[in-house]
């Protein structure tokens, strides 16, 4: 998987075809949820919730993750034209599967449109490995697509992510065919579901997941 032939189209890209919908789904909760000191951001992609947090978040540390090279330089480009410092901000090239922090404990991870990009015993790996990261208090934020529940919503959720999922298995080599939903895992890695929220006829949803 490899986002780095997108990486210079994804701000027009998303803007043209979500305007800010995907925007306030990352943003959802970010402004409720207690001040975190140690951020995990995972498939940040262009920065857009990495300025977000350093905005809400003063003083914490953040490493940003993604598998996408050109994706971290983007970021790192976002964080410039607005004038943030970056210096408390640790920029990491890595494909989840096989990286490890050393010694990191992180208070909040947030994975914004990223769980969607893996199959389902991808999913049964990785969730149960940032969850070992994670610190006894930790909040969990997840904004992604979701399946509507039923009738003219489902229909229309069922082609808008089959359309999606074809074009970046084509563009992205994504490793997912379809969408898995990751609620049974992140509940197995003792969070629990603390508020959720959804959007656009049901396609959207933002979640706030409590360490148990």
């Amino acid at each position: 998987m490899s986002f780095d032939v997108l990486a210079p189209h994804y701000r027009w890209m998303e803007w043209f075809l979500a305007g800010g919908k995907l925007q306030r789904c990352r943003t959802a909760f970010l402004d409720e949820i207690p001040a975190a000191r140690n951020i995990l951001l995972l498939g940040e992609g262009n920065g857009r919730s990495l300025i977000e947090c350093h905005r809400r978040f003063a003083g914490a540390r953040i490493t940003c993750l993604d598998a996408s090279a050109a994706m971290l330089a983007e970021a790192q480009a976002r964080l410039a034209r607005n004038a943030v410092d970056a210096s408390r901000v640790q920029f990491v090239h890595a494909d989840i599967l096989h990286w490890t922090p050393a010694a990191e404990r992180y208070d909040l991870i947030i994975t914004n449109f990223f769980l969607d990009c893996f199959r389902v015993e991808q999913l049964a790996q990785i969730i149960p490995r940032i969850s070992a990261f994670a610190e006894p208090d930790a909040n969990w934020l997840v904004a992604d697509f979701q399946l509507a529940t039923a009738g003219a919503k489902r229909v229309r959720s069922r082609l808008i992510l089959g359309s999606m999922y074809l074009f970046f298995r084509t563009v992205a080599r994504l490793p997912a065919r379809e969408l898995t939903a990751p609620d049974s895992f992140l509940a197995a890695a003792e969070f629990s579901l603390h508020r959720r929220t959804e959007s656009e006829w049901g396609l959207l949803h933002s979640d706030w997941w409590e360490k148990r």
